[in-house]
């Protein structure tokens, strides 16, 4: 496979969630033009109460316009480590902290097109510590459901978001 080099970089778009790029790239006599997006990276825990309940919320997406049953999560602010973060917003999107935290894996939302890295925790030994406060700007309902129950919520589609599929995939590998 050829390594396709930048030649040129233009910012397009900036913005506190992300900045936007035209590249263009070439390989051998190869040009082209590309759009690259640099989002902040991300962070997503699965929330594992002692009795095998995971803390899910629901939020309204504005992508999809419509309400969607996720794992808390959120984005990295400038500085922060991840493992920081994820603690920091399974407390605002859930109330909750966690006395074990497990890294299982990090994946690139969409490479295609996007620059960031999402990190997946596992976060267990959970005590409750206030009312969820969110962001400022979301509006959270926290449900919970047995962690055996997730592969149907999957199946019948009340589970969509992708970062969430993965995640409890990759709950799956580390639990074999």
């Amino acid at each position: 496979m050829r390594p396709w080099l930048r030649r040129e970089v233009e910012q397009v778009f900036d913005h506190p969630l992300f900045s936007m790029e035209q590249q263009e790239v070439e390989a051998g006599d190869d040009r082209r033009r590309v759009l690259v997006m640099h989002p902040t990276p991300w962070v997503n825990m699965i929330p594992l109460r002692d009795d095998g309940e995971v803390v899910l919320v629901r939020q309204w997406r504005f992508g999809t316009a419509m309400p969607s049953l996720e794992i808390p999560g959120g984005m990295v602010d400038p500085g922060e480590a991840p493992a920081a973060a994820s603690s920091r917003e399974l407390l605002e999107e859930t109330g909750y902290g966690a006395g074990k935290w497990t890294e299982l894996g990090c994946v690139h939302p969409n490479p295609a097109i996007m620059s960031n890295e999402c990190w997946i925790y596992l976060a267990e030994d959970l005590q409750w510590i206030e009312e969820p406060r969110g962001d400022g700007d979301e509006e959270i309902d926290v449900e919970s459901v047995q962690l055996d129950d997730i592969p149907e919520l999957i199946r019948s589609g009340e589970i969509t978001h992708s970062l969430v599929l993965a995640a409890f995939h990759l709950l799956g590998l580390a639990r074999r």
